[in-house]
């Protein structure tokens, strides 16, 4: 079967077809570390962290580079505030997203650049664009230097817009620019910045403009022409229109296929930082188990939006819990060991599967026929069909290990145990289904009701806070 990806830039599904043979090369948009990651950004590393491995079970030899955005306006500011260095702050949220890649099993990338580390490579593109003549020093002297919108045809070609319909760039009221539309590629030392924040260039000191870090990092590590560029769809424009251009003016032909992942969103609004409104990583998988959230981030289409709820992790929670419940189960009835079961994963998976998969990469049709198969698995654990039981169970743990699911792979199976893992996920599921009835009955102005389902909840030690986000328990006497 033929993989088919969705083409941002060709706005259709095509056929896959990589550059070397063999061999994939992708580049997804990592952090800007200003400040602590919410489950928006992590949507997107699961998303890619699934085509990666899709690609590797179809025998590619994946090469994936996840940068790092370590210097820029925002990470200033808020260092700032903070009263910390600007590289400290960097490096505090740098860490932090990784650790909440490493809970959720995002394979780590091939290479993870910095921004900061790649100061030569921008500045060498900065050159060749100026030589190109589609980009030039600021005309006011301050040391920026500008990339020239009106002198690249295709400018606004990745988003199908004309340049006189674009909004001015965010920096637009700096004096230095030819065009509103003109991005900065490097941003001259101000007066205010930190002296720390600047580097030496033909032009003056200061650092580089957001897009150009992308273009430089890339082309570092997987050449000017390379199979995926991949992020979040609220990167296509300025950051990936901008990326394009300056790379193809440079003369390189970059990405071959553009996939950008669905938004997530809370009340129907993108979840993001300026609105307030966003549900941090480190709050939520201190509420619910990793593998849960994990599965919650991928379980949609990526390209569609993903609406987080009241029950988004309550149900999440219970899907993953049935698939858990499965392979405990059909392990104690076979007698198998983890490893033994990771021996037999190579098994061929149901045509389904693979045809989901291949299918730009539809997950949630994916997890039908995993779901199929449990039932079928259960079927034949109540008939006493071993045989019948064992095909299920191999299938089941193939598929799962494929989304990163796999209760018996190593980062779900954990200091916990299975049998812990179990008793929370029951645990999460029943408290889960206590606390939608008891909004039902808030929302019913029943709160004699909705108090009663507090006080048997605490009867039993579990602990209700309302939150913004909804209701959350902690068990009494855990830490």
């Amino acid at each position: 079967m033929t993989l088919r990806l969705y083409d941002t830039a060709q706005r259709s599904i095509r056929d896959f077809v990589p550059i070397n043979e063999g061999s994939v090369g992708i580049y997804v948009c990592g952090a800007t570390v200003q400040g602590e990651p919410h489950i928006g950004h992590l949507r997107s590393a699961v998303v890619f962290d699934q085509l990666r491995r899709w690609l590797t079970y179809k025998g590619y030899d994946v090469t994936l580079v996840r940068n790092v955005t370590d210097i820029d306006d925002k990470i200033l500011l808020n260092a700032q505030a903070a009263g910390n260095q600007w590289w400290a702050h960097a490096y505090l949220y740098e860490q932090q997203f990784s650790a909440a890649y490493d809970a959720l099993g995002v394979l780590t990338p091939t290479y993870e650049p910095r921004a900061t580390g790649h100061i030569t490579e921008m500045i060498e593109l900065i050159q060749r664009l100026i030589e190109a003549g589609h980009a030039y020093p600021a005309l006011d002297n301050s040391g920026d230097v500008y990339f020239d919108a009106r002198s690249w045809p295709d400018y606004g070609r990745l988003t199908r817009q004309q340049l006189d319909d674009m909004e001015p760039a965010v920096d637009s009221a700096r004096s230095g620019k030819k065009d509103s539309r003109d991005f900065a590629l490097w941003k001259g030392h101000k007066s205010g910045d930190p002296g720390t924040a600047a580097w030496p260039t033909p032009w003056g000191r200061g650092r580089p403009g957001w897009h150009l870090e992308c273009s430089a990092m890339v082309t570092k590590y997987l050449g000017p022409h390379f199979d995926i560029h991949g992020g979040g769809l609220d990167l296509r424009f300025p950051h990936h229109e901008n990326e394009q251009a300056q790379s193809q003016a440079a003369g390189d032909p970059f990405a071959n296929y553009w996939m950008h992942s669905g938004l997530l969103t809370i009340h129907g609004e993108k979840m993001s930082k300026s609105l307030g409104n966003s549900l941090f990583a480190s709050d939520l998988l201190q509420q619910t188990r990793p593998v849960a959230l994990r599965y919650y981030l991928g379980g949609a289409h990526y390209r569609s939006s993903l609406e987080y709820g009241a029950d988004s992790m309550a149900e999440a929670n219970a899907a993953m819990s049935r698939l858990e419940t499965f392979v405990a189960r059909a392990v104690d009835r076979l007698q198998l060991a983890d490893d033994e079961i990771l021996r037999h994963s190579g098994v061929a998976l149901p045509d389904e599967f693979a045809a989901a998969m291949d299918d730009d990469l539809s997950v949630p049709a994916a997890l039908a026929v995993i779901h199929e198969r449990v039932r079928a698995g259960n079927s034949a654990f109540d008939r006493n069909d071993e045989d019948g039981l064992r095909s299920a169970l191999l299938e089941v743990v193939a598929m799962l290990d494929i989304l990163g699911l796999s209760p018996v792979a190593a980062e779900w199976a954990g200091t916990e145990g299975s049998e812990s893992n179990g008793m929370k996920a029951a645990l999460d599921t029943l408290v889960a289904a206590q606390l939608t009835k008891r909004d039902e009955a808030r929302a019913a102005k029943d709160f004699a009701t909705a108090d009663a389902i507090r006080d048997l909840l605490a009867t039993a030690g579990i602990v209700i806070a309302d939150t913004p986000h909804g209701a959350k328990y902690t068990v009494k006497g855990e830490n």
